[in-house]
């Protein structure tokens, strides 16, 4: 078996191609559009490259390409006094334990020589949004962002050493239910009129405005967390950029007290039930039009949270739930949309777990990031709970 650097168009494209071999007969995985990913490994687009770097690799016999793999970090996301942890991502694999081995070996081995001592993965060069996990439970059509594998890759992540770090669990949420509880829905209609506190949408021309108000709110929400890690402005503006064609404004919400930012919440349509369609992730002029027709014929019946935080202080008040109000009448007035996949919370964070079963919705699948210690003989620990 040979490794292949990723570096120039012959395997990049490899790279994009290798997971349609692996998916062929698997009627739920959908290809990602190929511009996102590229953008992802590019220093131009991707501000990890500021403090970081990334690197590409195929693994090939005499025959055919058997496996893939990325590696990368981000030292401006490095904890003094923390384990040292790099990142691989974007793995593919037949379901060959040589190849896998191969391929974990490569991204170690670069990884060590850039001074790290550990090894997270399957996740993204970027924030959690999108790329992140690895899929143990619920083999069906992934949300927008979301990983889907085959049942066979945990095994390849475990015989080679990787031990789970913590689990990420997706739930959905059908609008249309009439089981909806109601006793929920009717506290947070009186949250949603108390006195200083106002609610207000996403706007594409305050998108400056709105986006330091979701910094601010993230920071102090997550910054005494262990799983924190600080959030780039460029980061955001790309995201916003590469999701401009499906984001809706009234999808993305945020609180305020004495116009002081204290929470935010954002959702975004489904983009997977068009990708499905396009087959190949390429934004050719023909996918253009497919994808401009089906959103016009309302294909996408289904949103994703991408991400929600309250700032210590007023958690606990029931803000979240007048948040989870306004998004429902948004919904109602939204017809086709039928349903809401909340995706996702980590096992770290009870309290939001508590938070999506009291809105109603139903437990649906669950990612696992792992990690690898380079070090064999040192004791591995599991995320801690957040209080």
């Amino acid at each position: 078996m040979e490794i292949i650097l990723v570096n120039d168009p012959k395997t990049v494209d490899a790279f994009h191609e290798f997971p349609l071999l692996v998916y062929k007969a698997d009627k739920n995985w959908v290809p990602p559009l190929r511009l996102m990913i590229d953008d992802i490994f590019n220093p131009e687009k991707n501000a990890g490259f500021t403090n970081g770097d990334a690197r590409r690799w195929l693994v090939k016999d005499d025959k055919q390409y058997l496996g893939r793999i990325a590696a990368f970090y981000d030292r401006s996301k490095l904890e003094e006094g923390k384990e040292q942890v790099g990142c691989i991502g974007f793995f593919e694999c037949f379901d060959n334990d040589e190849a896998a081995r191969l391929l974990f070996d490569t991204a170690r081995d670069w990884l060590k020589s850039e001074g790290f001592t550990a090894m997270d993965g399957p996740v993204n060069f970027g924030e959690n949004f999108f790329n992140w996990g690895l899929l143990v439970d619920g083999f069906q059509q992934q949300g927008f962002g979301m990983q889907y594998h085959l049942p066979y890759y945990k095994q390849l992540f475990e015989k080679y050493g990787f031990q789970t770090y913590y689990q990420q669990f997706s739930y959905h949420l059908d609008i249309t239910s009439p089981d909806l509880p109601d006793r929920f829905w009717k506290i947070a209609e009186w949250v949603v009129k108390k006195k200083d506190f106002s609610y207000k949408t996403f706007s594409f021309k305050e998108q400056d405005r709105c986006i330091e108000d979701f910094i601010n709110i993230y920071q102090k929400a997550w910054n005494k967390h262990d799983n924190y890690k600080p959030i780039d402005r460029k980061d955001l503006k790309a995201l916003i950029r590469d999701s401009k064609l499906v984001l809706e404004e009234e999808f993305i919400w945020y609180v305020y007290y004495k116009e002081e930012p204290i929470a935010f919440f954002m959702m975004i349509p489904d983009l997977n039930q068009i990708l499905i369609h396009l087959k190949d992730g390429k934004l050719s002029l023909l996918n253009i039009l497919k994808l401009i027709y089906l959103k016009h014929r309302k294909t996408m019946t289904r949103c994703r949270v991408l991400v929600m935080g309250v700032i210590p202080k007023f958690q606990g008040t029931g803000i979240e739930s007048g948040i989870f109000w306004h998004m429902r009448q948004v919904m109602l007035k939204k017809p086709w949309y039928k349903e809401v996949e909340l995706s996702w919370v980590g096992d770290f964070n009870p309290k939001m777990i508590s938070m999506f079963k009291a809105v109603g919705s139903k437990y649906a699948k669950t990612h696992e990031t792992l990690r690898y210690l380079f070090d064999r003989n040192k004791p591995f620990e599991r995320l801690p709970i957040i209080e």
